[in-house]
């Protein structure tokens, strides 16, 4: 028993050590906007883990798992797949499969009266794997691609 918490103890210390080399560049964009519709209807509206093949105009299928389920995976313009690790009555947060960026998205809309609500998009990655030179327009360029994505999804929620 004691050898097995030795081991057990010197591939938790071999992991920690490997964690501090490993340091990433994280960064996180923020963005929202207010929808002119009550928060239930945009949810009923945008919640398709696919509909952002509609909003990027490009394909998307569910290549595992169910719809709006967590551990759902999805393949966005046949070479992005992301899955689906939590989920909430009004939101879903999905995670790249490519570990070189740690890259992670949460979809919600909040209620903010009985006729408005809000959607709001966060976006969380590591820039670690991209060259520090090109770090910022890589931050921009998807900010602004997610900038549009709302746009979108406040149309689609706003339609009658």
């Amino acid at each position: 028993m004691k050898t097995i918490a030795a081991i057990a103890a010197a591939t938790a210390a071999l992991g920690l050590a490997g964690s501090a080399n490993a340091a990433g560049e994280y960064v996180s964009i923020v963005q929202e906007t207010t929808v002119n519709a009550p928060a239930d209807v945009a949810w009923a509206k945008v919640k398709g883990y696919c509909d952002i093949g509609a909003w990027l105009k490009t394909t998307c299928e569910i290549t595992a798992g169910k719809d709006g389920e967590v551990g759902a995976v999805r393949k966005i313009a046949g070479r992005i797949e992301e899955v689906i690790v939590a989920t909430t009555p009004t939101s879903y947060t999905y995670a790249d499969i490519n570990p070189q960026i740690l890259y992670h998205g949460t979809i919600e809309v909040q209620p903010v009266s009985k006729t408005t609500s809000k959607f709001i998009y966060t976006l969380f990655f590591d820039q670690a794997s991209i060259a520090a030179d090109q770090r910022e327009a890589n931050k921009t360029r998807r900010a602004g691609m997610f900038a549009n994505v709302l746009k979108t999804m406040k149309e689609t929620a706003e339609k009658k």
